[in-house]
């Protein structure tokens, strides 16, 4: 909310200067985001009188003004608007002049016509064109007639006001408005708020009650209140309530409007306008819309609505959306002489989820969403309508229409002295704290059990005792709050294994050469069912911010594959990452929550290493992923044995190069080449990814981390060349190696493999090299032979291998 300065000082007696206040507002009631003025960073902007003006000779859509600012003589300015009139006064930027955007105005010459300096529009000199009035949007502003030649503009438009900007918490909606802020101010100020709001008496004599009829069930507006006034004569406001309107945000519309609105900033109260004689009947109703019932709103958009939405209907027709926004065919235009004004108090969830899913926050819904004062709303009404006598000349007719009026009572909370003071650490005597209630405007009695506090309708966000204790810290200040620290035991904090093992996996992963990517949780729905190797259920969100993010992740790769995008549509060609992160699975679709399952996954494209002068790049392929990953599993001491089992059911994988990857008989993850038309789909080049489900990999025993000295004693190295069959595995044939290598086999290497000349068709040949280790005593080597005979025969018998 904009608060402005100059207003706030006609109810206070304000020693301190806008920055000064503000910072005081931050320090005891809500956040402030600025304190500024519309004038700032403007200069040479002065008053001007048209006094001739003539078509230009070679642009007809130009005028050559001869302007009266209060010289000798007369400035000759070209100005293209379409509204120039003679004796209008305007605002004219001078040559030298700084405008909005710190455009500087300079003498120049238009198709050859000598112009110094600029006539402006409102938009031209800083005001958002949201809030610049329809008569002036086309055009150039005309200033008051008694607008002094030569002075400067900023007074007369209001902008040399400091506005306050503040960001209001939703538990603080009395400060959307002057009179909550002048009462919260008037209590850190110390100071009476002389703040009065009372309405002018009705000059009607017809009853409300014979023109408009409500009703409204109070569990959608507990309350509702019309008013009727005949005889308006809409036209623009007066400049004083415009500059209000404007340096608070808001456009002017019309004098009706326009009071409506300022009620809702100088007392709280959304009020709205309906031209009478543009009802389909004489009675207003607030209920459930019905589905797929439609209504074109103030902002001449057509809605379709639902049973969850709140309207105010008319007849069988709705007329507004209850809390947001009036409709259309029934707004007050120059046409318009008995308006219905409408008060009420709507419920805020509904309103929030209607705004949500209209996409429509407004100011009154901003305020009903926070809520409102509930013993306010007649009083705003009554205001209302006596301002609009005043500046309509209309005439308000007796009484008040009432649909919906639950009880309002003042709430009362019992406290004591004693317990104010132990929750806030202070020693304030029984009197300061009296004092600070009364301040506040809460009515105090003293009791046997301590104190009664009675809190106004306008604090209703203050319910319990805790509240008040609240509102005593805030007003005696929080900088004079004693600091103490709390009496307890302390416990040593750390890190839990799965954490531990978390950045355990960083650094394994980053050390291998891969940059660690955050990507969204949020995803397309298409991305997030890619890339999973379970059944599960999306889960959208009901009112995302973008297309591009509205369902759950339920993979990881898609979202390193954006990233992956992201850095070669850029010239990055080299792209090693890696994720940790969660995804979300529903096992059926009317679970409330999904469950997070943590995963970790990679995706690298391009070369590994960089190529540089002292090292060639490897092209990345299917073996280096793996072997990132296999080194990556083995830091987790497992104690399971993983293997790689192609598989062709993911859709979004090569299927000639994909594996699921498994520990012991359960599958914890794939590795693979993206396929081709994955990668079409994600303009990226060739990429290979694994994806790892971490939760599994935690839950999985573990080996105890051990040491082992590293053998003093010399070692044998033994190579056994083989031909094989082509759907012989290496798994297989390791697997062979390691169960009949004895007990002193240490380490198995393959480090060739042939297909060509001289190996027959459909066999391919290997090469191992075996280590053998005796940690105790100098190893024999007719230990080894025989172990080497036994490998070669199990190799021969269960692989058919011929021994080279």
């Amino acid at each position: 909310m904009l608060l402005s300065y100059d207003w706030l000082s006609k109810y206070l007696d304000l020693k301190l200067d806008p920055d000064a206040l503000g910072e005081k507002i931050e320090r005891t009631s809500v956040e402030v985001d600025s304190v500024t003025k519309r004038s700032t960073g403007l200069k040479k902007l002065v008053v001007g009188q048209i006094i001739s003006l003539e078509k230009h000779p070679d642009a007809g859509h130009l005028n050559i003004c001869q302007v009266d600012v209060g010289g000798d003589e007369p400035q000759q300015i070209v100005c293209g608007a379409p509204n120039v009139e003679v004796g209008k006064k305007v605002i004219v930027a001078m040559p030298g002049a700084r405008v909005a955007g710190n455009v500087k105005i300079k003498k120049a010459k238009m198709r050859g016509i000598k112009s110094d300096g600029m006539i402006c529009a409102l938009d031209e000199i800083g005001f958002p064109k949201e809030v610049v009035p329809d008569e002036w949007k086309d055009g150039i502003y005309f200033l008051p007639d008694d607008a002094q030649l030569g002075a400067e503009v900023y007074d007369y438009l209001g902008m040399n006001n400091a506005m306050i900007d503040l960001d209001v918490t939703p538990n603080r909606g009395d400060m959307l408005s002057m009179r909550g802020v002048v009462y919260d101010l008037a209590a850190v100020l110390d100071q009476p708020a002389n703040f009065k709001a009372t309405p002018q008496a009705p000059t009607g004599t017809e009853q409300s009650s014979a023109v408009i009829t409500a009703s409204a069930d109070e569990q959608l507006a507990s309350q509702y209140h019309l008013q009727v006034v005949k005889n308006v004569h809409v036209q623009p406001s007066p400049l004083w309530l415009q500059i209000r309107l404007w340096n608070a945000g808001i456009k002017p519309i019309n004098n009706v409007v326009d009071v409506t609105n300022y009620v809702m900033l100088f007392l709280g109260q959304p009020l709205h306008a309906y031209d009478l004689d543009q009802l389909p009947s004489a009675n207003l109703v607030v209920r459930k819309a019905n589905s797929k019932e439609k209504l074109v709103t103030l902002d001449e958009e057509e809605r379709e609505l639902n049973p969850e939405d709140v309207v105010i209907a008319s007849g069988d027709q709705p007329v507004a959306l209850a809390g947001l926004m009036g409709g259309n065919p029934t707004r007050v235009t120059s046409e318009t002489t008995t308006i219905v004004l409408e008060g009420g108090v709507f419920d805020p969830v509904l309103t929030r989820k209607m705004a949500q899913k209209e996409g429509l926050h407004t100011d009154a819904s901003q305020r009903f969403e926070r809520g409102v004062d509930h013993g306010n709303v007649i009083n705003a009404l009554n205001f209302a309508a006596g301002m609009i006598q005043e500046l309509a000349k209309g005439q308000a007719s007796q009484g008040i229409v009432t649909g919906s009026q639950a009880p309002v009572s003042e709430q009362v909370i019992e406290i004591t002295p004693d317990r104010i003071n132990h929750v806030l650490g202070t020693d304030l005597s029984e009197a300061t704290i009296t004092n600070i209630f009364q301040r506040l405007g809460f009515g105090v009695t003293k009791t046997a059990m301590g104190l009664q506090v009675t809190v106004p309708t306008r604090c209703w966000d203050l319910h319990i005792d805790a509240d008040l204790i609240e509102e005593v810290a805030r007003i005696y200040g929080y900088d004079n709050i004693p600091n103490t620290l709390p009496v307890t035991q302390t416990t040593e904090g750390g890190l839990t294994p799965k954490q531990q093992a978390m950045r355990k996996s960083r650094q394994t992963l980053q050390g291998m050469g891969l940059n660690h990517a955050i990507s969204y949780s949020l995803t397309t729905p298409e991305k997030a069912e890619m890339f999973m190797l379970q059944r599960s259920f999306s889960t959208n969100l009901q009112w995302p911010m973008t297309k591009d993010h509205s369902v759950l992740r339920m993979n990881l790769v898609s979202g390193l594959l954006d990233d992956v995008a992201y850095n070669q549509a850029r010239g990055v060609e080299n792209v090693p990452l890696y994720e940790q992160g969660r995804v979300f699975y529903k096992d059926h679709e009317d679970q409330v929550r999904p469950s997070e399952v943590e995963h970790v996954a990679a995706a690298l494209s391009g070369t590994m290493p960089t190529t540089s002068w002292n090292q060639k790049g490897r092209p990345v392929d299917f073996f280096l992923v793996k072997g990132i990953l296999t080194q990556y599993l083995q830091t987790l001491s497992l104690q399971g044995t993983v293997t790689y089992e192609p598989t062709e059911t993911i859709t979004e994988m090569h299927p000639g190069r994909t594996a699921l990857v498994k520990l012991d008989d359960e599958v914890i993850g794939f590795i693979g080449q993206i396929h081709p038309k994955t990668a079409k789909e994600f303009k990226i080049k060739p990429t290979y990814v694994f994806d790892l489900d971490f939760d599994k990999l935690m839950a999985a025993p573990k080996h105890e981390p051990q040491y082992q000295v590293v053998s003093s004693l010399p070692g044998i190295k033994r190579d056994v060349a083989m031909l094989v069959a082509d759907n012989v595995t290496n798994d297989q044939i390791e697997a062979i190696i390691w169960k009949r290598g004895g007990a002193f086999l240490h380490d198995v290497t393959l480090f060739d493999v042939y297909v060509g000349e001289h190996v027959p068709a459909g066999q391919k040949s290997l090469a191992y090299t075996l280590s053998f280790e005796n940690p105790r005593e100098t190893l024999q080597d007719d230990v080894v032979n025989q172990a080497m005979a036994k490998v070669e025969h199990h190799l021969e018998t269960e692989l058919n291998a011929e021994i080279r």
